[in-house]
């Protein structure tokens, strides 16, 4: 199969991924918003727990990332907030999460607790 064509396979998978992932969210599925993973220690528990979880158990991941559909704001008057645009793990080019244990395609203005400049 020609590189094309796979990558063309990889973004149509991607795209309906992430509209199941969104559809998910928007019927409010409770995600573990907070605590933020600002400190090393939480940031472990959190990637230890994902990686417990079946790589298709999306639900899980979403739930333990605390996966929110617009960015997280610190404070009220917080003009911008964290979102996955933002973050260290963000491909641009696919919107894609490529953190190891998550590997989700996700929108720009998402966010997780794992969120990382």
């Amino acid at each position: 199969m020609p590189e094309d064509s796979l990558v063309s396979l990889e973004k149509v998978a991607d795209d309906m991924l992430r509209f199941e992932l969104e559809a998910t969210l928007r019927k409010g599925l409770k995600t573990e918003v907070e605590p933020r993973a600002y400190e090393h220690d939480q940031v472990l528990d959190i990637v230890s727990r994902l990686q417990m979880l079946a790589k298709e158990d999306y639900n899980k991941k979403l739930i333990c990332a605390g996966f929110t559909l617009t960015p997280y704001r610190t404070g009220e008057n917080e003009e911008e907030g964290q979102a996955c645009e933002t973050c260290m793990y963000f491909l641009v080019h696919r919107r894609f999460c490529e953190l190891p244990e998550l590997m989700l395609p996700v929108e720009e203005t998402w966010s997780c607790r794992l969120w990382r400049i």
